[in-house]
């Protein structure tokens, strides 16, 4: 099965995505879930506006889309459901260098990306274990 990675970034009016792995993938909208539907949407209208033969290789078999933010577009959209200071629980990373990658004042090394995404699914993880 192919893997079609999806980076999307925040610029300043809207979300936009573009495929790292597969030309003539792109996407835009006013939030990351209207990103993710533009993008399914552009590979359909591939699938039924182009010949077979035209079709990106990754698209011509079963494949799955991997979606890739970039920390200070998460940080943005994800702020109204985290506050830095939860995100500093959950990462170990203090909220004013948060604040720095969420405002674009840094961008945090690979290192310190890595760490944001593990605490994350750590977090989400011990979620998934609760039950009400």
């Amino acid at each position: 099965m192919e893997k079609i990675i999806v980076v999307i970034e925040k610029s300043k009016d809207f979300y936009d995505g573009y495929s790292d792995n597969c030309d003539g993938i792109y996407g835009a909208g006013d939030s990351i879930q209207a990103v993710k539907d533009d993008i399914h949407e552009a590979i359909r209208l591939i699938k039924k506006n182009l010949p077979v033969e035209q079709w990106p290789e990754q698209i011509k078999g079963e494949y799955e889309i991997e979606f890739k933010l970039d920390v200070a577009s998460f940080l943005e959209y994800y702020s109204k459901f985290l506050s830095l200071a939860g995100m500093e629980k959950i990462t170990g990373i203090n909220q004013k260098q948060l604040s720095n990658y969420l405002n674009r004042r840094s961008i945090p090394r690979r290192q310190q990306a890595e760490r944001i995404c593990s605490g994350l699914h750590s977090f989400a993880k011990e979620l998934l274990s609760v039950t009400l």
